[in-house]
């Protein structure tokens, strides 16, 4: 179980060093592998238990699927259409629960305006929208949002100018929530490290310990430095989303459900290139299109195709984004062209398989699994339910350890910076005067950190220089960079630029003219040299032009084989591994042992049979 410990909300390199330490001595209860947004719920889940807790991520927090959704929070309203009216609930309910309770700084409502093609729609699509507004208000929390209305097609269009008056007759509005779903994952490993989680990012699994058939720990590489340790644990999560059957193989059994990756592409361009007063939800002939107000940037998609390429930096291909704009100038009164485009990125979801050729059919629902004794999976889902993926895994795992373990309680734990938040927003004002700050600064800081903001300002109080906006991106303050290497476990530019911030999709350069301002402040918070510095420069540079260039590829494999020449940040540095998250490793002997025998001592009887024989 979980030691009283004093705890810290820092999430820094000594931090880290600390994890890092725990997590080669200490024999854990649970250890999850994956650092997105289902394995970080995870950690929180179980250490919240009182259970002791180690996760590990081959790259950066949320670096895979988590951040490159759509970033909403919603109960999928499309689902109703195929009568999966339990999981529409389900991530309903969710949305409540983050909008109230979990994450009120990182979680906001936002209305969407259905536009009907002809009045017989109204009817139906009215019916849905009151069925998912039912569901809403069926938890024990409250929606937190307006329930859906009707529009007059004069009411839609002043609502929505920048449409073609062809493309509707009318309209409905209905709301959901967005979210930054890197920051989301973020403050999420953050909080369950400040629970006592030993949490350690850039940490690569490359196979597994077993004692027989048990899995008993892992085999890792520590990607900063090179060094290979062992990490003992009662019980393993995989939560690694769409890599899920390839870290199953390392344990050379088969899985009972496999995971195939679907790609999903999503265009942002500025907010002033079409007037609407809410978002839009489009349909397509396959699906749904989203066109998402982010700030000052909507973001549109998105695409529903099989991937079977590179994992780790699924690429846009033009027909990728051709078929984006088609779509969305159906019903746009002036069409917007590649030029209008700021940032594209491409995520894969980790669709359960099943018997449908098409991506677009497979399930959304989660399921778990033990496929060996210790080690158990947990894929499929959305972002919204991570919390009821975590509990369902954590369950399982809780299932097959010694004593009685109590139940999950993330439904009652605030993520960090939510306690207090509301009271803070309703100063912001006054705080904003206090250091001489624009009162939408206040409020963008409020927006991505909450209370925590406090710890922003302490570092602009320390150093004024450090509230200067970042070169092509104004809306990101100096102090946020350093920010993100202290305190939120960035340890690379990459890590700052595309997920602490969203500088690399935001900015028309991509972040090329803020890359060096943000590498010389981290070199300042990490102890960079100078040639560190400019590696990271270099870098990402090399990064966004492979970007750039994939993007004007016609198919798949021509815009990965063009993504895959820019390095990852460890090859480049001579760090150990490739530019994949999962390596290869020789197995442990697998030895028998009685049932009733001690884990650790099994082990260590492993580990000695095997000095014998060199």
């Amino acid at each position: 179980m979980a030691n009283s410990v004093s705890r810290s909300d820092k999430l820094g390199p000594q931090e880290r060093a600390a994890a890092i330490e725990s997590l080669k001595t200490k024999n854990l209860d649970v250890l999850v592998v994956g650092g997105g947004v289902v394995g970080a719920g995870a950690a929180l889940d179980a250490v919240t238990r009182g259970l002791s807790v180690g996760m590990v991520e081959a790259r950066d927090f949320a670096s895979g699927t988590s951040s490159r959704s759509s970033k909403l929070i919603h109960g999928g309203i499309r689902y109703l259409e195929q009568m999966n009216f339990s999981l529409v609930r389900e991530a309903l309910l969710e949305r409540g629960l983050l909008l109230q309770r979990l994450a009120p700084h990182l979680v906001k409502p936002i209305r969407f305006l259905y536009p009907l093609k002809n009045p017989l729609e109204r009817f139906y699509i009215g019916a849905g929208m009151l069925m998912y507004d039912l569901f809403a208000k069926t938890g024990e929390v409250k929606p937190g949002v307006p329930m859906h209305r009707h529009y007059t097609r004069s009411q839609v269009a002043k609502m929505s100018p920048g449409l073609s008056k062809n493309s509707f007759s009318g309209g409905l509005t209905y709301y959901d929530a967005g979210v930054d779903d890197a920051r989301f994952v973020a403050v999420l490993a953050r909080t369950a490290s400040f629970y006592g989680a030993h949490v350690a990012p850039r940490v690569r699994v490359e196979g597994f310990l077993k004692v027989g058939q048990r899995v008993v720990g892992a085999q890792v590489v520590d990607l900063e430095t090179g060094e290979r340790f062992e990490i003992r644990a009662k019980q393993v999560v995989n939560a690694t989303g769409v890599w899920t059957d390839d870290t199953n193989k390392m344990v050379g059994e088969r899985a009972s459900f496999r995971v195939r990756a679907s790609k999903g592409v999503h265009l942002v361009v500025p907010r002033d290139r079409f007037q609407s007063a809410s978002g839009l939800l489009l349909r397509t002939e396959k699906s749904v299109l989203f066109v998402i107000p982010n700030g000052r940037h909507w973001i549109i998609g998105t695409t529903d195709t099989d991937w079977k390429l590179d994992k780790a930096h699924p690429a846009a291909t033009a027909a990728d984004i051709d078929y984006i704009l088609k779509h969305v100038n159906e019903v746009l009164a002036v069409k917007l062209t590649r030029a209008d485009v700021e940032g594209v990125y491409a995520g894969l979801r980790p669709l359960l398989s099943g018997e449908s050729d098409e991506t677009s059919k497979l399930s959304r629902e989660h399921m778990v699994a033990h496929s060996v004794p210790g080690l158990v999976l947990i894929a499929g889902g959305k972002y919204t339910t991570y919390r009821i993926m975590a509990k369902d895994a954590i369950d399982a795992a809780a299932d097959a350890l010694d004593g009685k373990i109590p139940a999950s309680t993330t439904k009652d734990i605030p993520l960090l910076g939510a306690v207090g938040y509301k009271a803070a927003w309703n100063r912001r004002g006054k705080i904003a005067r206090a250091f001489g700050l624009h009162r939408v600064r206040i409020e963008h800081l409020l927006n991505r950190y909450g209370t925590l903001t406090d710890e922003i300002l302490d570092l602009i109080r320390q150093n004024p220089k450090l509230a200067e906006p970042m070169p092509g991106a104004d809306d990101y303050l100096q102090a946020e960079v350093t920010y993100a290497a202290t305190h939120e476990g960035a340890l690379h530019l990459d890590d700052v630029l595309a997920r602490r911030t969203r500088i690399s999709i935001e900015a028309w350069d991509r972040g090329i003219s803020a890359a060096p301002v943000a590498a010389r402040l981290m070199a300042d918070a990490l102890g960079w040299d100078e040639e560190r510095t400019q590696r990271e420069i270099d870098t990402y540079v090399e990064r966004v032009a492979a970007e750039i260039a994939s993007q004007e590829q016609p198919d798949d494999e021509s815009a990965d084989r063009i993504r895959l020449e820019a390095p990852d940040i460890d090859s480049v540095l001579g760090h150990a591994g490739d530019n994949t998250p999962f390596g290869t490793a020789p197995a442990l002997p697998m030895i028998e042992v009685d049932e009733t025998a001690d884990v650790e001592a099994a082990t260590v009887k492993a580990e000695s049979k095997d000095a014998q024989k060199s």
